[in-house]
């Protein structure tokens, strides 16, 4: 099985088309890491000016949120437990990689879930979603809406959704039985937040050299709209020093659902950096400054040697830097920048 590890620049909105123009704040330096031993991050700037972070904890026994007017007030941000796992059964165990959106005026939270108990049984991850009873995520109830039902009963996980051009639609990483590889992502149409509208296509499965170091995985799809195209980042191979970002990237008005119009750089656009002492980037978000400046939202960490699985190294923390652009339009991840204060 995958090792279980991980997004979207909207945040349950439509899809973002070009970077807003946000208004000034007094400026408060960002310092690297963001927050410490929050993995799978995800951050994003509602329309209600809100900046929300969640992730996975190192205990991977619930789903927390916090919130902030400025990026780096998610530092000391109070946080809030939305749900922790139940005491049995298919949600008793890991609660891996949420995610929050609003869709259709309601908040709700995708997560992957498996039972406890111990063996191979902890890795029988499949996603779900909760979702809120009120208006504010901060302040309302939070109960399970239900199960993703994708076409085959297998490991899952990392789901994503966004809109474009009018149709929402979920991207996710899944095990597809016939395929020796441990994730691939998919794409689909959205008839409800947790069923498909249409039968779902194969975007990308872990063939290259770097995408199949330690695991044949590809996971934690993240969607930025830019330039007349969707950049689609993911992560790949283990989630040690040997996790990395690759990309996928289609024309805005091709049809997404089709494989052939999605093209993957066959290199990884961003890895370790020795140099900085930054390792294994990788499950990222989008978002934006303060000032309108897009921003590469990703974990990792600060040291390459772990000691047992890494999955239960808690030191996975949550990083930032801002986003270029060559002059054809596509963005540039720096490698991950030095801790300390973000220039």
């Amino acid at each position: 099985m995958t090792e279980p590890s991980r997004r979207l620049f909207l945040s349950g909105a439509a899809l973002a088309v070009a970077a807003p123009v946000l208004a000034k704040t007094a400026a408060v330096p960002i310092v690297n890491p963001l927050v410490r031993q929050r993995a799978d991050a995800q951050v994003f700037r509602h329309r209600d000016g809100w900046y929300y972070m969640t992730g996975s904890v190192p205990e991977y026994d619930r789903l927390v949120l916090r919130r902030s007017r400025t990026l780096a007030g998610l530092s000391t941000a109070s946080e809030k437990v939305l749900w922790r796992h139940q005491a049995s059964g298919a949600l008793s165990g890991f609660l891996w990689a949420p995610e929050l959106h609003r869709i259709d005026g309601t908040w709700l939270m995708y997560f992957a879930a498996g039972p406890s108990g111990g063996g191979a049984d902890v890795f029988h991850i499949r996603t779900y979603a909760i979702v809120c009873d009120g208006a504010d995520p901060m302040t309302g109830g939070w109960s399970v809406l239900g199960q993703l039902e994708t076409p085959w009963d297998t490991f899952n996980l990392d789901s994503t959704s966004f809109v474009h051009r009018g149709t929402r639609y979920l991207a996710w990483a899944q095990q597809e039985p016939g395929i020796a590889t441990n994730s691939n992502l998919y794409l689909a149409p959205l008839a409800t937040p947790l069923t498909l509208a249409a039968k779902p296509v194969r975007l990308s499965v872990p063939d290259l050299d770097w995408e199949t170091r330690g695991y044949k995985v590809n996971e934690a799809p993240a969607v930025l709209a830019r330039h007349g195209r969707l950049f689609m980042t993911y992560s790949a191979s283990a989630t040690d020093a040997r996790y990395c970002l690759g990309m996928l990237t289609a024309r805005a008005d091709a049809d997404l659902m089709d494989a052939k119009a999605w093209s993957k750089s066959p290199v990884p656009v961003m890895t370790s950096s020795p140099e900085h002492n930054v390792y294994g980037p990788g499950h990222n978000s989008f978002t934006v400054d303060e000032q309108g400046r897009d921003m590469l939202v990703f974990h990792a960490r600060d040291y390459a040697a772990i000691k047992g699985d890494p999955l239960f190294d808690p030191n996975r923390h949550t990083r930032i830097q801002p986003i270029t652009y060559r002059g054809d339009g596509t963005p540039v991840f720096d490698p991950p920048v030095a801790n300390g204060p973000l220039r």
